[in-house]
């Protein structure tokens, strides 16, 4: 693969959500989704003091550990569900790359499971640096 997938990019300013589609964002372990991604996610059902999983029409992945290492098992989780849930369309938004001060070459990589489930879409800066890496 050399190009991104057709319908795949997540759109950098999402400000509605279709019925089939969650928004994926990035979190804290306690839920206190105050800032960026997670404060938005709110408008669509993300839960003050639930920091991981499905809320509404989103989903949380936390990054704000510390290191990429310990976002790997929430990202491989969040992938296992999403293609448990082919009905659902994933708009991932660049976890980590904003007040957890991550870029996207930490992040993307961990999504390298996520190219081949058609029900994810992620940032074009995240396929950017997966499809330098193939």
């Amino acid at each position: 693969m050399n190009q991104i997938p057709r319908g795949r990019i997540t759109n950098p300013c999402i400000t509605q959500l279709m019925e089939d589609e969650i928004f994926v964002f990035g979190s804290n372990l306690e839920g206190m989704h105050y800032g960026g991604a997670a404060r938005t996610a709110c408008r669509w059902g993300a839960i003050m003091g639930q920091g991981v999983g499905m809320q509404g029409q989103t989903y949380a992945i936390p990054t704000m550990s510390g290191s990429v290492a310990s976002i790997v098992p929430f990202v491989d989780e969040f992938i296992r569900f999403a293609k448990a849930n082919s009905d659902m369309r994933f708009l991932v938004t660049e976890i980590g790359c904003g007040i957890a001060g991550f870029t996207p070459a930490d992040i993307a990589p961990l999504f390298r499971d996520a190219v081949s489930a058609e029900n994810i879409c992620l940032p074009e800066r995240f396929w950017e640096v997966l499809l330098k890496q193939t």
